[in-house]
């Protein structure tokens, strides 16, 4: 099923997009599908500490529990 979105552009986007439509060849819509692929490609990217570690977290079984809040277990840690 399609979707029709109504976008509201300055004149300055406007230019861009007439720019984009000669130098590629594309279609307006082409140009915005594109657009918000790499917008939600990027979204993607910013992963939290969470997500990046998901497989880890909770599979250590012997760690100190109170290794993220006690500065003992910090030292001699960098030097």
């Amino acid at each position: 099923m399609k979707a029709y979105i109504h976008a509201r552009l300055g004149e300055q986007d406007r230019a861009v997009l007439e720019e984009l439509k000669q130098a590629t060849g594309r279609t307006e819509s082409d140009i915005v599908r594109r657009g918000l692929q790499l917008v939600a490609q990027e979204a993607g990217q910013q992963r939290s500490a969470l997500d990046l570690a998901a497989r880890s977290v909770g599979r250590f079984k012997k760690a100190p529990r109170d290794l993220s809040a006690s500065r003992k277990h910090l030292e001699g840690f960098g030097e």
